[in-house]
């Protein structure tokens, strides 16, 4: 198994090199990684102390970034190293207030995992959720480097709990602790022996609690919605599209705006999505100043990083990426806004869909018919839609915590 995984970094790093040169996000981290140990060179000091925060994208440092700003305040004079696998957790997030270095993680090779090591020299390191890298956590391990996993979810499934994934088992055992976001996982690793183990639960609803603490005024969002019930649509397909679009398109009369935050916010597929639309539609791009907002019932929020707050102004709130295949996007967003939720028919992969659909406050639907009745339902029912946006209310209230497990773990 360690030489497949030898060889198998390189030909992925290979194959992406050369892919690299005819897609251009590909192309984003290969130049990126190119940059990193220079700027990791030209920005710490053998003095410095330092902690090492790594995620894969965006997903993993929005759940890691709780714990994150509890250390980053508790230690101040720490200088934070950020990395990223993904181009798309790094380009969004490459000015982080919170990092002092931000790079794209160099290949799992040893000769990087050393020189990174030299450079970096972590006083703490925290990876999120999914990132197991074998080369780096040995070489941590061999210079008795403090690591954690945070936010971590293990399926039976995986290579670590397979016969032939001693490799990879070992690396799980270059962590000092795991914190686990569920029983199971928690479970997995006491099976293989893995005993420094505690569920503390996901990171993600200390995350999205904290936005309550935070001012959510959106001005044009303020002056599009004004006292009229408003449904959002956040992080969507094409597949979600082709569920909600028929319900848009016969509300013309009706008192509801509609705001629609895509995934995909290249003006190919904003121009596209408009054309669709047979309401008085307008996009953030298009936006001068001079617009009487209220006149237009539709919003399309082609822009990034206002959809946290803008799900403050939700009264209903569907959440993208369960209608197709790309992967269910955060449900706990607008769940911390005590508002029910409707999401796609794939959700498995999601406890936290499931056991919000379970206690009542997100609505799973699988056809454009059943969106239009469940829609239509939460709409001219006050009580229904009170009752189910209490459920997701309380599901946030009843799972914060894991940043105070992690940080009394952390004691430092």
């Amino acid at each position: 198994m360690k030489v497949l995984y030898f060889i198998g970094i390189y030909i992925a790093k290979f194959v992406i090199e050369i892919l690299a040169l005819f897609n251009s996000k590909l192309n984003q981290g290969v130049r990126g990684r190119k940059d990193t140990f220079h700027k990791l060179e030209n920005s710490i000091k053998p003095q410095d102390h330092t902690f090492w925060f790594h995620c894969a994208s965006l997903g993993e440092y929005e759940q890691g970034l709780p714990v994150f700003e509890a250390l980053k305040a508790k230690h101040p004079d720490f200088k934070v190293i950020l990395t990223f696998f993904s181009p798309s957790g790094f380009e969004v997030r490459k000015n982080a207030k919170i990092a002092d270095i931000v790079v794209y993680l160099p290949w799992d090779t040893k000769a990087n995992a050393k020189q990174f090591l030299d450079i970096v020299n972590p006083d703490y390191t925290l990876f999120v959720k999914y990132e197991i890298w074998p080369n780096f956590l040995h070489e941590m391990k061999k210079r008795n480097l403090k690591a954690i996993l945070i936010s971590a979810v293990f399926r039976k499934d995986q290579t670590f709990f397979k016969w032939y994934g001693g490799y990879m088992r070992s690396a799980l055992f270059s962590f000092n602790h795991i914190f686990t976001q569920d029983e199971n996982s928690k479970r997995l690793l006491e099976g293989i022996g893995y005993n420094s183990v505690s569920m503390s639960g996901d990171t993600r609803f200390d995350r999205v609690s904290n936005q309550l603490k935070r001012n959510n005024a959106v001005s044009f969002i303020e002056a599009f919605k004004q006292e009229q019930l408003c449904v959002i649509f956040g992080s969507t397909w094409p597949d979600d599209d082709k569920l909600y679009l028929n319900f848009i398109n016969n509300n013309e009369n009706s008192n509801l705006k509609f705001v629609i935050a895509p995934h995909n916010i290249k003006s190919s597929y904003i121009t596209s999505l408009k054309s669709q639309l047979q309401l008085k539609t307008i996009c953030y791009s298009e936006l001068t100043g001079n617009e009487n907002l209220a006149e237009y019932k539709v919003f399309i929020l082609d822009t990034i990083g206002y959809l946290s707050k803008v799900y403050s102004y939700a009264d209903i709130a569907y959440v993208g990426g369960g209608a197709g295949r790309t992967g269910l996007h955060n449900i706990l967003e607008p769940a911390v806004f005590g508002i029910p939720i409707l999401i796609g028919k794939n959700y498995n992969q999601f406890p936290e869909a499931k056991a919000l659909i379970k206690l009542g406050g997100v609505t799973s639907l699988e056809s454009s018919s059943a969106f239009n009745s469940t829609l239509d339902a939460l709409i001219t029912d006050n009580v229904l839609r009170t009752s189910q946006g209490d459920i997701t209310k309380s599901y946030i209230a009843k799972n914060r915590g894991a940043v105070v497990k992690v940080m009394d773990y952390l004691n430092m």
